[in-house]
């Protein structure tokens, strides 16, 4: 049944003309131009495929296009490969969160485990020397990677002189034009700044100064309570800092099934994070040794204030666009800045491309990757997907809190008629062997197909536990699809199983 279901979607692709009327972005009509392996009868060697920006989305789709056969050049700015993701985002982030984890659970947990220590001390340096060199591992990674499928790296800043020519200021002083059939922008994207709240990275800190901070700080604020933000707040509350998140909407991650939510900030306020939510931010004051910053309600009134050693401004992020000189070829922006592209990545300008964050869509690394490849695979004449309505979102605290599909809200506003199966942690028996058994998994599902709308999970391994969820939305399957899989005990992973069973039946140990 799956494997007909993809079939079916594949043949769907290939019938189509790929005129896509989508609300999210303006849409294109283009004729499918057939695929070369020439190169230019002057002037410097021609490519096929050039990707400016060396991020999950750009280097990927460099690496895919190179094993297609295509011949490829990435340019890259920053001069390391992996983008924000690898160098001051998803990974070093990651290093410090397990870090920062152990930390916590040697200080906290240890003992009734049967684990003592005489004492537990933080060697702050060492921690960060650890993350950096996980760091520099993947990115030479890359770079390895680039040479085993012939990929030419340039690194340097590119920008558009025309729809087939980027000129790179290289990093090492020179400047080189580079030439290509097609053009892939992978910039990502950009820190998001606040009116008034200049980031120096000292006091006022991005995500970027958040993780290298030389010091503990006894204070921090995080305005922002989206993912990154309580992600790093995680991270200092575990080694010791006092979190406070300041929040002008009325929840944290608002993106977020409602249900879930409630649970996740409970958790996240029993380890000693306060929030104050429906406020903004109206002044800054840095002149003292901290920070004194001036809090008004989100609606107006009275203001309050509330001092910090650091404070990370984390209030989400915007395409990356700065000095490519899009304007110079005519390439379409929406108001906020994101290109416009059609089903097969391609903008008005019909040499240009784009994937990742500097498109409609998630700002997520994962979903750039799906980006590259299926940008790459219709340049080369195959058919590329990516479903946006099925990537899988993290938070990578602790519980974790992992997500695909629907929200209970957005299948009410959808109309349709649905049952929800949950089951708890507590009820299973690996999380409770462990000790670790805070969260639930949560199935939403067509109440007349039983097929899976969404699935949210709250739980110390979410983030890996989620794909079979995706697995199953990606080929329509019901929640009795899952239900009746043999899954291992005892495992984590039988929480699933059982709330698949609640949703169309009953749970067995509930």
């Amino acid at each position: 049944m799956a494997m007909a279901s993809f079939a079916r979607r594949k043949a769907y692709l290939l019938s189509r003309n790929f005129s896509n009327t989508s609300s999210e972005a303006v849409r294109y009509s283009f004729s499918i131009t057939s695929f070369s392996r020439g190169f230019a009868s002057s002037g410097s060697e021609e490519n096929d495929v050039v990707v400016i920006g060396g991020g999950p989305g750009g280097y990927v789709a460099a690496i895919k296009a190179a094993q297609l056969g295509l011949k490829t050049t990435c340019i890259e700015k920053r001069g390391a490969l992996g983008g924000t993701c690898l160098n001051v985002g998803c990974i070093p982030s990651k290093a410090l969160l397990h870090s920062s984890h152990m930390y916590h659970e040697a200080l906290h947990s240890f003992k009734s485990h049967g684990v003592k220590f005489d004492n537990v001390q933080i060697d702050l340096p060492a921690m960060m020397s650890q993350k950096d060199k996980a760091v520099s591992n993947l990115t030479k990674g890359i770079e390895g990677l680039f040479k085993k499928n012939k990929v030419t790296y340039v690194k340097g800043y590119g920008k558009f002189i025309s729809p087939n020519e980027v000129s790179v200021d290289t990093i090492e002083g020179g400047n080189t034009v580079v030439k290509g059939k097609n053009i892939i922008i992978a910039t990502g994207s950009d820190v998001k700044s606040l009116p008034g709240i200049a980031i120096d990275e000292k006091k006022i800190v991005s995500s970027t100064g958040a993780l290298a901070l030389s010091e503990i700080p006894k204070k921090l604020v995080v305005v922002g309570a989206g993912y990154i933000g309580l992600e790093m707040g995680s991270v200092w509350g575990r080694l010791g800092s006092e979190i406070t998140v300041v929040e002008f909407g009325p929840d944290i991650v608002p993106s977020m099934d409602s249900e879930i939510r409630k649970q996740f900030q409970r958790s996240l306020e029993k380890q000693g994070m306060k929030f104050v939510l429906k406020t903004k931010v109206v002044g800054v004051d840095t002149s003292g040794d901290g920070v004194k910053l001036t809090l008004e309600p989100a609606a107006g009134g009275e203001q309050t204030t509330l001092e910090a050693d650091v404070v990370l401004v984390s209030a989400g992020r915007t395409p990356f666009t700065s000095g490519l000189d899009l304007d110079k070829i005519g390439v379409e922006t929406d108001k906020m800045g994101r290109i416009l592209v059609n089903e097969r990545f391609v903008t008005n300008v019909p040499s240009v491309h784009a994937i990742g964050d500097v498109i409609p869509g998630p700002m997520l690394a994962h979903k750039a990757e799906e980006d590259g490849v299926a940008c790459v695979e219709f340049i080369a004449g195959k058919v590329g997907h990516v479903d946006y309505d099925k990537v899988p979102g993290v938070v990578y605290t602790h519980p974790e809190v992992a997500s695909v599909g629907k929200t209970e809200e957005q299948v009410k506003t959808l109309g349709v008629e649905y049952r929800v199966g949950k089951f708890p942690f507590l009820a299973n028996s690996r999380a409770k062997a462990i000790d670790d058994a805070e969260g639930l998994v949560k199935i939403l599902a067509e109440k007349e197909t039983d097929k899976i709308l969404g699935v949210h999970i709250m739980a110390p391994n979410a983030g890996e536990l989620i794909h079979e969820a995706a697995i199953a939305l990606q080929y329509d399957a019901s929640s009795e699809d899952i239900a009746r899989v043999c899954h291992a005990h005892p495992t984590m992973s039988e929480a699933l199983k059982e709330a698949a069973m609640a949703t169309y039946d009953k749970a067995i140990h509930i």
